[in-house]
């Protein structure tokens, strides 16, 4: 159908209607062109995310959580997924050098943890110098848990007094975090975690968020690290013990 000229002002009731008048003002160029419908969008990234999710439906999983699937999975692919987990073992294995909490002095700092940082993340726990600070305790427990539960993370601790001239008590624990020779995250008492009831999985919720851990390490929540977790009760039935631990650090 043919029809001349018309003006812009050519009144239209749905311009996204798909009807032949809209059609015929389209082509003059009087209204755009209908946007694209987003459904066949939707849908292929709907598709593309479950196939996603099916093809790592492995990720996370150890080696005797692979063994037990034998009969479910294709074996090649299973296969594939040992290979895969036994070389990030190695990868791990290979860069756990550290395994344990590095005593820390001043005068080290340059090149224990700035310095250190250039090759691994550095954590350092500054704890309180009176041995009576809860959480400090707390995270002396926890560091030590998880310095045997990540060891290609270096994790340091020092006395906040030793680490500043009148760092007070009341700031402790401090946690400072650095990498490539800069402070990623600074952590002033346990307020941004859970307080007193902060446990490894806190920790290693902050360490996912950094980038220092990622996702699908085969260390993350596993039932070992609820197990080793340091009991979050008693505190102050173990006090004694803890804080002669924690000067013994030092000696």
């Amino acid at each position: 159908m043919d029809m001349p000229d018309m003006p812009v002002n050519v009144p239209v009731d749905d311009p996204n209607a798909d009807t032949e008048w809209n059609d015929i003002l389209r082509k003059k160029g009087i209204i755009p062109e209908k946007p694209p419908s987003p459904t066949p969008m939707i849908k292929e990234a709907l598709e593309q995310a479950r196939q996603l999710a099916h093809e790592n439906r492995l990720e996370g999983k150890d080696l005797d959580e692979l063994d037990e699937l034998e009969d479910d999975e294709d074996e090649d692919f299973l296969d594939s997924y040992r290979q895969k987990r036994m070389q990030e073992l190695a990868t791990l294995q290979n860069a756990s050098v550290y395994n344990q909490v590095y005593p820390l002095q001043k005068s080290e700092w340059s090149t224990e943890v700035t310095e250190a940082s250039n090759k691994a993340w550095v954590l350092v726990l500054l704890t309180s110098s009176s041995g009576t600070n809860d959480e400090s305790r707390l995270m002396i427990e926890l560091w030590r848990a998880l310095a045997k539960k990540f060891g290609d993370i270096k994790f340091c601790q020092i006395r906040g007094d030793l680490c500043i001239e009148g760092y007070p008590d009341r700031n402790c624990p401090t946690v400072l975090v650095y990498k490539d020779g800069d402070v990623k995250r600074q952590i002033v008492t346990l307020k941004e975690l859970r307080g007193d009831s902060t446990g490894i999985d806190d920790v290693q919720k902050m360490l996912l968020e950094l980038g220092a851990l990622k996702h699908g390490d085969s260390r993350l929540a596993s039932q070992a690290a609820k197990e080793n977790e340091p009991p979050r009760r008693g505190i102050q039935q173990s006090a004694p013990q803890a804080a002669d631990e924690e000067d013994s650090d030092f000696d």
